[in-house]
């Protein structure tokens, strides 16, 4: 039975590595390093860093893994997403067969914690389902989303009120009405810009964790500006960026 680690490696800060990440990263015989293009290369060479920080067993392997890119979702987002992640399913698949021998413990470093909109953890089900004989353990990491509200000094929640975690996607169809406080992630399209309300404040963080990080707050409608500015800004002189926000409704607390 080949073993593989989902370790949840923390926002972009080596210092968010747990205790429980750092030894499974010292369990691991193989370590699996996603490949996403020239544009993330900054992400690589923060996992390297993390492996050259804490990494004491000099005889371990790291094996690149290409990641496919996504087709457009068009209409289909749902099939887009599948037929995506069975693509790097088959990927894996075929690395860990290759690459990992039975008895064998490999590793896959992900971003803030793999339950949190994360796909490894259904890749690896799916993986498990074709019949490839593997078994995993899931390390939890801190997340983008608590390191945001870390860094703008917040409690994600008012006093026993809900929090919702949700996509740009999502936001796109408006501000829930029954919502007070809203964790916006994967927002590629910067959609606070149609959900603009006086009534909106905003926690805004980019490369969160990292010596690049970009932190705005405010009113919505009077920051909203600053923030695609400095968000298009940094995209160029990067090529990648990954931000989240929290929207609140601006009322006393």
């Amino acid at each position: 039975m080949r073993n593989i680690l989902i370790i949840g490696i923390g926002a972009g800060n080596p210092d968010h590595m747990t205790v429980q990440a750092i030894e499974a990263l010292n369990r691991a015989d193989v370590l699996f390093m996603p490949d996403k293009g020239t544009e993330k290369a900054a992400l690589q060479q923060l996992r390297r860093r993390i492996c050259d920080r804490f990494i004491r067993n000099p005889d371990y392997r790291t094996v690149t893994v290409a990641i496919p890119q996504r087709a457009p979702a068009g209409s289909d987002y749902r099939g887009s997403v599948d037929d995506w992640h069975a693509r790097i399913a088959a990927s894996y698949q075929r690395l860990f067969s290759e690459e990992l021998a039975e008895g064998q413990c490999g590793a896959l470093l992900v971003w803030g914690d793999p339950a949190l909109y994360d796909s490894t953890l259904r890749i690896v089900e799916r993986i498990r389902a074709s019949g490839f004989a593997l078994d995993y353990e899931v390390i939890p990491g801190i997340s983008s989303v608590q390191v945001l509200a870390a860094r703008h000094r917040i409690a994600l929640n008012r006093i026993g009120e809900p929090v919702l975690i949700t996509t740009g996607r999502k936001l796109a169809d408006g501000f829930p009405a029954d919502q007070d406080s809203v964790v916006v992630m994967l927002d590629g399209d910067q959609t606070f810009r149609h959900v603009a309300s006086a009534e909106l404040d905003i926690y805004w963080g980019a490369y969160l964790g990292t010596p690049d990080e970009l932190l705005i707050s405010g009113r919505l409608t009077e920051v909203m500006a600053e923030i695609e500015a400095t968000r298009a800004q940094a995209r160029q002189r990067h090529g990648w960026i990954m931000d989240v926000y929290l929207l609140r409704r601006n009322r006393p607390a």
